[in-house]
């Protein structure tokens, strides 16, 4: 290979590594900006109803507002548990799904524990998302309510 092989293959190997980073970058920020869109709306609408509603009045509501916004929004999306080539339908249901990228999961409770924050992260495991947002709504103030959780794969 001559010397100017080797310099072209070395240019595309750094454009290459540059353009995969610069898209990861990309993706990150658009998640978010998305959970920053999520969270606004959450907000609008706990300001609205306050607290001690069921889980599915701000679920119904959160679903509206997002679409208002402009977001692809699934509801009640179902996750299949795929174990080794057995594909089972276990009834496990994402509350809301995002854009295809944020898992978002609603409380009403006294407080969120460890198992609900469990829930969340199995959640982003099998849906292959990267990041989750748990709200409990049954606070006083909703940001002491929002849990960001990441998906470490």
């Amino acid at each position: 290979m001559g010397l100017s092989e080797l310099c072209v293959k070395k240019l595309n190997h750094r454009a290459h590594k540059e353009s995969t980073e610069k898209k990861k970058k990309e993706k990150k920020m658009k998640e978010n900006d998305i959970s920053g869109k999520i969270i606004g709306c959450a907000i609008e609408v706990h300001k609205a109803l306050g607290p001690g509603l069921l889980e599915s009045a701000y679920e119904e509501c959160l679903y509206y507002e997002l679409l208002m916004a402009g977001l692809k929004v699934e509801k009640q999306k179902p996750l299949p548990v795929v174990y080794k080539e057995v594909k089972l339908d276990a009834g496990y249901r994402i509350d809301l799904l995002v854009e295809n990228s944020v898992v978002v999961e609603l409380k009403s409770v006294d407080a969120i524990n460890d198992v609900h924050v469990a829930q969340v992260l199995t959640y982003l495991k099998l849906s292959g998302c990267k990041l989750g947002l748990l709200m409990n709504f049954n606070v006083v103030k909703l940001v002491d309510g929002i849990k960001r959780l990441k998906n470490g794969y």
